[in-house]
């Protein structure tokens, strides 16, 4: 298995890029269906967050994954790879892995530690099983990858309470509004960064509590959780006049709140202050919006300065984090090349089985009829000749994994022993 990983996140590209290349619930699956759709590709796996768009590619043999990616590209986004090339992360091998450790673990977020990638990482493989895409290959790497982002947050406090984009958001609110105590809120969207910042703000105070959603019946459904007030997205404008904080996470592929929108809510506020927090890909909240007096935008951008005091905070945790991935990397690396030498060993074994059989059937006519016994004696016989002859090959094959040079190795044994061509590396470097 070859794996590739090419990636756009919050640290390689300003937002207007990664707007360019979100995908979204609602077309997750053609976009996985149109990656298999390339005779390059037998596997995929789509990450898309607020702050990445990352594709888990599984080559066919000897296949160019990047050729095939660009193809795709063209194909959905209508977009060439060369004009955005600059952008992307391309990682390799057990290089791709040591990135999807990290990933899952919170360590590469916008906020590090935050506990919500890893259920975004969990529900991009769902997807990715549900439509066929993840098989053989990605489905025990992604278990391996869940594995070690469970350790990384039971032996380490990298996921502690706070770290996260939406409590780094609530602070630059609280920064705006003070205490968010009796301040009423709305939150625009119902997936779970909805449901998190509900949460979040209820635990400081915030009341009353105001969701809309496109879709009504969700938005009852995450009101009632929260003890909060559903609203229809056509009166979204009168809820808008009523509180102080809004914090829209929708899928909207358009600007929910304009500039002119913005004048004209905050001359019908009487001179109440009010926090918009946008926290959307694509935004939700027009840029322009930063301008106008008697409002602040605090986008995801912004949260990048609050994100790098909170890691500073954590840099113990995250030593303690690297160390557990560097361990589990090793542990990936050593099993995957030791499988290296299953099909070898099993070819070997097979080939002297072929061979042993054909010597006996060859020979049993030089001795004419045997008795049951006779014919019992010759196989033990011929059998232990066998197993003291690949004792020494068998056990050096075993301990390959401890090779520097294991992958030409196991050429020499397969060309020796005219076993057929060498197995295809599990992971490349």
């Amino acid at each position: 298995m070859d794996l590739v990983l090419a990636g756009i996140n919050h640290k390689t590209a300003p937002i207007e890029a990664r707007e360019r290349f979100t995908i979204g619930k609602q077309r997750l699956t053609d976009a996985l269906s149109t990656l298999r759709e390339q005779p390059e590709i037998r596997e995929a796996l789509i990450i898309d967050t607020c702050n990445r768009v990352e594709f888990v590619l599984i080559p066919g043999e000897s296949l160019d994954a990047m050729e095939a990616f660009r193809k795709f590209l063209k194909s959905f986004y209508r977009l060439s790879y060369d004009e955005f090339a600059h952008l992307f992360y391309v990682r390799h091998g057990y290089e791709a892995v040591r990135h999807l450790f990290r990933v899952a673990s919170g360590l590469d977020s916008l906020v590090i530690g935050e506990p919500q990638v890893f259920g975004q990482v969990k529900q991009a493989y769902s997807q990715a099983k549900l439509c066929g895409a993840s098989g053989a290959d990605l489905d025990p790497l992604f278990h391996r990858v869940f594995r070690v982002a469970k350790r990384v947050r039971t032996e380490t406090r990298i996921s502690e309470a706070g770290a996260s984009v939406v409590s780094a958001a609530v602070a630059l609110a609280e920064e705006s509004v003070g205490s968010l105590a009796g301040k009423g809120v709305l939150i625009v969207g119902a997936g779970e960064m909805a449901k998190h910042a509900a949460r979040r703000l209820i635990s400081e105070g915030a009341s009353p509590l105001f969701v809309s959603n496109r879709t009504h019946a969700r938005a009852v459904e995450v009101a009632q959780e929260f003890q909060g007030l559903a609203v229809r997205f056509e009166d979204l404008w009168n809820a808008l006049r009523q509180v102080d904080v809004v914090i829209s996470s929708t899928g909207c592929p358009h600007f929910l709140i304009t500039r002119t929108d913005a004048e004209t809510l905050v001359g019908q506020r009487n001179g109440r202050y009010l926090v918009l927090i946008d926290v959307a890909v694509p935004r939700d909240i027009d840029p322009e919006v930063r301008s106008v007096q008697g409002c602040r935008l605090v986008s995801l951008e912004d949260l990048e300065s609050k994100a790098e005091a909170g890691t500073a905070k954590r840099t113990c945790e995250i030593e303690a984090s690297e160390r557990i991935i560097d361990q589990e990397l090793a542990r990936f690396r050593q099993r995957q090349e030791g499988l290296l030498a299953v099909p070898t060993i099993v070819s070997l074994r097979r080939r002297a089985e072929e061979i042993r059989r054909l010597e006996i059937a060859r020979t049993r006519k030089l001795f004419g009829h045997l008795t049951p016994e006779q014919e019992e004696a010759l196989d033990i016989l011929t059998q232990g000749l066998v197993n003291k002859l690949l004792h020494t090959p068998l056990a050096e094959l075993k301990q390959a994994v401890s090779r520097p040079d294991h992958v030409q190795f196991l050429s020499v044994v397969r060309t020796i022993f005219q076993l057929g061509p060498k197995p295809h590396d599990s992971i490349k470097s």
